[in-house]
């Protein structure tokens, strides 16, 4: 069971920045909370996705911290890494995005996987929710109830996940606030806002995955290159879309997995401080250890 955690934007954020700033108590950041839970869950392996640039830096800071815990395998996004007779604008700077991501990792990938995001803190249920589906050979999404995923600082971005029977069926990407005690939604592409009960199910960016997906994915960014020639300088090709399209051309389902796990972020500069809030209470109650890998 392997973890892949789509981490090359991390790279260009050790200068500092809000999201690779320690938040644990010996210098851990939110990305070694997910390891950690991940180990715990039963993952043996993890794949990191990173800048080539930034290989140095990510593992003297995260890498070594793991690398006797759990098998790991660095992967560099690279633009340049592309189907043969390909290629994107020389000047072009902004990766491809996380569809394109895992393409650059697709030749690691040796069975089901779980991906997540590196600035993202799950909680451990999830990770033994995407196991357990995994092993089931399963396509599953873990849905987090929309409550534990706002921030009183301002509106997010939220995946919003419609299901029938514990099938997703479709997700619209929303701005989300709560104003007043109610939870309303605007979707990013134009149309009417909504309101959200508090459990209603949220994606994160927590996918579990087989194999199978792999091939289709190679192919699917033939496809993506060939329709977005005009556009090669700023397109993203986004994993979400992608297994959403592998989904509808095959007899595969993605089953949300619903989750009571806080997830927590750092959108606001004034996040941070409710996140260190939040993780002293966890250890507090003897969830994460002080020292996290010691």
């Amino acid at each position: 069971m392997t973890l892949v955690i789509m981490a090359a934007g991390m790279g260009s954020r050790f200068g500092g920045l809000k999201q690779i700033e320690p938040v644990g108590p010996n210098g851990e950041f939110i990305i070694d909370y997910s390891i950690y839970d991940a180990i715990q869950a039963g993952f043996k392996k993890v794949i990191f996705i990173i800048k080539e640039e930034n290989y140095d830096i990510f593992r003297n800071t995260v890498g070594k911290r793991v690398e006797d815990k759990i098998e790991v395998e660095y992967v560099f996004q690279k633009n340049d890494t592309l189907p043969v007779g390909y290629s994107v604008p020389a000047d072009r700077v902004k990766p491809l995005g996380t569809g394109h991501a895992l393409y650059c990792a697709s030749e690691s990938i040796e069975g089901p996987f779980a991906v997540i995001s590196s600035d993202d803190f799950y909680g451990r249920e999830p990770f033994k929710l995407l196991i357990d589906s995994m092993s089931k050979n399963e396509y599953s999404v873990i849905g987090y109830k929309i409550g534990n995923t706002l921030t009183e600082n301002g509106s997010v971005k939220r995946g919003v996940c419609f299901t029938e029977n514990n099938i997703l069926s479709h997700i619209i990407e929303s701005k989300v606030e709560r104003i007043d005690g109610v939870i309303k939604a605007v979707p990013l592409a134009g149309g009417e806002e909504y309101t959200l009960e508090e459990d209603h199910p949220v994606s994160m960016l927590m996918f579990g995955v087989q194999k199978d997906f792999i091939e289709y994915l190679k192919e699917d960014m033939v496809n993506f290159l060939e329709n977005n020639k005009e556009d090669l300088s700023s397109c993203e090709y986004l994993l979400p879309d992608t297994l959403s399209d592998y989904m509808n051309k095959t007899d595969n389902d993605m089953l949300v997995y619903k989750t009571n796990s806080v997830w927590k972020g750092v959108t606001y500069s004034t996040d941070l401080e409710d996140f260190k809030n939040y993780l002293n209470e966890q250890i507090e109650k003897g969830i994460y250890p002080v020292d996290l890998y010691n």
